[in-house]
């Protein structure tokens, strides 16, 4: 049975999130505190206590969602012995890419959590509140055809693209408002249901540029080495192991789609992988796992109890 790690990104969050996690493993503490010192603020305490609203904004989101992934992985190692290797790929949605790098031993965790902090600082940065917007389309005629016509459509107003393509009835997608809102009209008429999200920035479109430019200089400087299984790629929803290719497409993901359906249609097609387990806040990824390749199994690890037990059928 070929396994793989997913990494879950934003929306994820809530508080409370990981606190199973460091009240019964010491190495999670550790994570949280190292995550703590690289950031200089006590992002521990907002993730336990919140409030909500400064949990969700994107530069405390980003690195706290990888703090507790990172600190399921390292209990699954350090406690029951269940390595990263014991996977054959592992990918994260959008910035649970950086967990997947950091899991996988491909960037330092408290790199990790200072690229993040950057990462949602600048997307926030690139397009002032209010003049971006995004939308999911959903229901059983939402495909990729679907949102390519509707964003077409919207391009007629202003930017919009695919952003994300979760899976066959859930595609995201993204730009200037006056866009997404002519590409809701569009995809409506075309028989979808299409719902605004309350996000502060258009991820994932051409608008994010600027914040592109900034992680190309962030990550510039940053060590990346060879992770110990291959990271399956947001941008090219294939597996990647080299250094300086991450490099190059971590800076690509911030404006480019997440091609997430096409990455998880290869993993468990020609990549052989018949299980995935989930390793982080929620269960997003394992619903879309189901939805995607309904013959594989798919888990999701949140807590002791999750862990103890996935752990137990290795």
């Amino acid at each position: 049975m070929s396994l793989a790690f997913l990494f879950p990104g934003q929306g994820s969050q809530a508080v409370g999130m990981g606190q199973g996690l460091i009240e019964a493993f010491s190495v999670a503490r550790e994570v949280f505190q190292e995550v703590d010192d690289a950031l200089g603020q006590k992002l521990s305490a907002l993730m336990k206590d919140g409030p909500e609203d400064q949990l969700t904004l994107t530069e405390n989101a980003q690195p706290a969602l990888m703090a507790v992934s990172v600190a399921l992985a390292r209990v699954l190692d350090r406690d029951f012995g269940v390595s990263m290797d014991r996977a054959a790929f592992a990918a994260g949605h959008s910035l649970g890419q950086y967990s997947a790098l950091c899991a996988a031993g491909a960037i330092s965790m408290s790199d990790t959590a200072r690229l993040l902090k950057l990462r949602g600082q600048a997307m926030q940065r690139a397009v002032p509140v209010g003049e971006g917007a995004m939308a999911s389309l959903i229901g059983p005629k939402s495909d990729l055809a679907l949102a390519e016509a509707a964003a077409k459509a919207g391009s007629a107003a202003g930017v919009c693209v695919v952003a994300n393509d979760n899976n066959a009835g859930n595609i995201v997608i993204s730009g200037t408002k006056a866009g997404v809102d002519l590409a809701i009209e569009k995809a409506k008429e075309l028989g979808a249901r299409a719902i605004p999200l309350n996000v502060s920035a258009p991820f994932h479109s051409p608008l994010m540029q600027p914040a592109a430019d900034e992680m190309a200089e962030a990550l510039a400087g940053a060590g990346i080495s060879v992770p110990v299984i291959p990271i399956v790629d947001n941008v090219t929803a294939r597996p990647e192991s080299d250094p300086e290719a991450i490099r190059r497409l971590l800076v690509e993901q911030v404006t480019g789609r997440v091609r997430w359906r096409e990455s998880m249609e290869w993993m468990a097609g020609e990549g052989g992988v018949t299980r995935f387990a989930e390793l982080g806040s929620g269960k997003v990824l394992t619903g879309m796992a189901k939805r995607i390749a309904p013959d594989a199994e798919a888990v999701a690890l949140n807590g002791p109890e999750d862990i103890e037990a996935f752990a137990k059928t290795l």
